[in-house]
């Protein structure tokens, strides 16, 4: 190998390197700013969701059934504070995604990931797929109403 592709190679290791090496003004359980896009230029997804009605106030027996979904086939990779576990936190999802984008999402997964420009970015923060929770269309929007509520909508 000549010098020349001695440095060319080196400089590419050192831009991969740093490439990849986490912000140090950002902890790295943290999803960063860049994938968390707010609702207003968020899109609805792929999926059949293209209007969810919310409730005004929130439904508490939605809230409750909810939670007892996110306590059994959530929490073991989202935690409710903004901080990433194996997935992102749900603090503050539903100021950052549509009620359609995260119904979608819930219950179409497989096609969010792999044509969704925001679910590929937090694919590439979180570097694992969410598996298919076989969630009903009702039950999804249980969880919406329980992120909605520990998000302090009323």
């Amino acid at each position: 190998m000549n010098k020349k592709h001695f440095i060319a190679l080196l400089a590419f290791i050192m831009i991969l390197i740093y490439s990849c090496s986490s912000n140090p003004q950002q902890s790295a359980n943290q999803v960063p700013a860049s994938t968390q896009s707010t609702a207003a230029d968020d899109a609805k997804g792929e999926g059949k969701f293209k209007n969810v009605e919310l409730t005004h106030p929130l439904d508490q027996q939605m809230v409750a059934k909810g939670k007892a979904i996110y306590d059994v086939k959530c929490n073991a990779c989202h935690k409710l504070t903004s901080e990433k576990l194996v997935g992102p936190g749900w603090k503050g999802v539903t100021d950052r995604r549509k009620p359609e984008w995260i119904m979608n999402f819930a219950t179409n997964t497989d096609e969010m990931l792999d044509k969704d420009a925001n679910a590929k970015a937090l694919l590439e923060v979180c570097m694992v797929r969410m598996p298919n929770q076989h969630l009903s269309d009702e039950e999804v929007r249980w969880v919406l109403e329980f992120m909605r509520n520990n998000d302090g909508k009323n």
